[in-house]
């Protein structure tokens, strides 16, 4: 097994194309609420209200959609306008039925710090090993 058990993946991607495959073999609506403010979503403003906007995933309201493990895209008109939608996993703050208001809410997750250069594996102006030298 490549993976480590410490460093998993986020599950939430793994658990939005579940609930969005059981609202749907549901005959439901599936919703997905998003935090607009999430670096590198990419919604509608005008459609946001407090932060946030509700997305109407069903299959028959979107193009292209791609329910992704590192975010989820897709195509959708809005006012009469066709759109690319792209929210990142972090972003879905809920996906639920809209008839019912079944589903899902996970917690706000913070946005992942800026990833630290990795260390070199070696500091470049290592001092070489000295060269012995004979003493009479």
């Amino acid at each position: 097994m490549g993976h480590s058990t410490s460093t998993m993946t986020s599950s939430r991607p793994y658990l939005v194309r579940a609930l969005y495959e059981w609202i749907v073999d549901n005959g439901m609506t599936p919703h997905l609420l998003v935090n607009a403010g999430y670096p590198g979503a990419d919604v509608p403003e005008r459609f946001v209200e407090e932060g946030r906007i509700v997305l109407n995933v069903a299959p028959q309201a979107v193009r292209a959609l791609d329910l992704g493990n590192d975010a989820i895209r897709f195509n959708a008109r809005f006012g009469g306008t066709p759109t690319d939608v792209y929210v990142p996993a972090g972003a879905v703050l809920a996906i639920y039925a809209r008839e019912n208001g079944q589903g899902m809410a996970f917690p706000e997750e913070e946005p992942p710090p800026e990833p630290p250069t990795p260390p070199e594996d070696e500091p470049q102006d290592k001092p070489r090993r000295p060269h012995l030298k004979l003493v009479d």
